[in-house]
């Protein structure tokens, strides 16, 4: 398969939208944004690795998953450390989301499992079953991420291994599942992230298809957002605006047949809902603070400032728009 390039041009760390992209043009006075270098103030004995899974809850408060001890870790929005969970079992942390009610979801790729926890870190459901693989109602196969709607139905993207997605009600019963490997509508080539607005409209990071797909609450398949970036995750704001994150598009593909996989360059997108480009940002790619390496995750809080997860740069770091005169 192949895809049309997609030009950014980088000036002091932001970059103006693809030419390719649909037309859009960010709020007036917003050039791009900056790092915050003191963000946070992880204690000495905190341990960080790679940093698949960022979220922001209701309070701004900034959810980490890291492949360290401890896995979960809460942070402030002025970078204070707020709560660590010490005691969870999990192999190889993934994404992490909060749902509508306060609730802690966690995808395990290694556990082949989604959890939902209490902000304290009490377990309150499990879907799949640890430790084994598989492609029906009760088993996954290195699920990526997971999606909430308010209503509390569950959306699962089992996407290592299986190429689906797989609805639950609110309780944890299987509905259904949608998706094969393949190009098409309603296919997948690596589901990596998921995402709902607040019409129940489910957004599917499609990594190795180099699209995002939409679906209606049923599966039923509304739109494709192609050939922007290779999206590796899913935030909607409250606002219904979509922020993904990834690399710039390209022909090259790993052994394992990944797309972008080392990407060559880093690029966040804020979409609308009806997948208009609101922006299009790329920093430099490198471990200095404000550069990102391998960014998995993107969060944005209130007052629009992103939070982005690093699997090279073994870090999550805090940027703040920048506004001109």
């Amino acid at each position: 398969m192949r895809f049309a390039a997609v030009a950014l041009v980088a000036v002091a760390g932001c970059s103006s939208p693809a030419p390719a992209a649909p037309p859009g043009k960010p709020p007036a006075g917003l050039a791009g944004f900056r790092v915050d270098p003191a963000w946070p103030k992880r204690p000495a004995a905190i341990a960080w690795s790679d940093m698949p899974g960022v979220a922001v809850d209701r309070e701004d408060r900034v959810w980490i998953f890291t492949r360290a001890t401890p896995a979960v870790q809460v942070y402030a929005p002025t970078g204070e450390l707020v709560r660590a969970w010490n005691e969870l079992p999990h192999k190889t942390s993934h994404h992490v989301k909060i749902d509508p009610q306060g609730n802690v979801w966690l995808a395990d790729v290694g556990f082949h499992t989604v959890s939902k926890y209490t902000p304290e870190g009490k377990l309150l459901l499990r879907l799949g079953t640890p430790d084994q693989a598989g492609e029906d109602a009760a088993r996954f196969n290195r699920p990526t991420d997971m999606a909430i709607t308010p209503a509390g139905e569950i959306y699962v993207s089992d996407g290592y291994g299986n190429n689906r997605v797989v609805r639950y009600t609110k309780d944890g019963k299987f509905v259904k599942a949608w998706g094969k490997k393949g190009p098409g509508p309603g296919e997948f080539d690596l589901p990596h992230g998921i995402g709902v607005d607040s019409k129940g409209r489910l957004y599917v990071a499609d990594r190795n298809n180099a699209r995002i797909q939409v679906f209606d609450p049923d599966g039923n398949f509304l739109a494709e957002w192609k050939n922007v970036l290779v999206p590796w995750s899913i935030w909607v704001t409250p606002q219904d605006e979509i922020w993904t994150c990834g690399s710039s598009l390209t022909l090259a593909a790993n052994e394992q047949g990944m797309t972008g996989i080392p990407p060559h360059d880093q690029v966040l997108v804020q979409y609308d809902a009806t997948g208009r480009v609101l922006r299009v940002w790329s920093p430099p790619k490198g471990d200095a603070p404000g550069e990102l390496n391998w960014v998995h995750a993107v969060a944005a809080d209130s007052k629009g400032n992103l939070y982005c997860g690093d699997i090279r740069g073994k870090r999550v770091q805090k940027f703040s728009p920048v506004t001109t005169p």
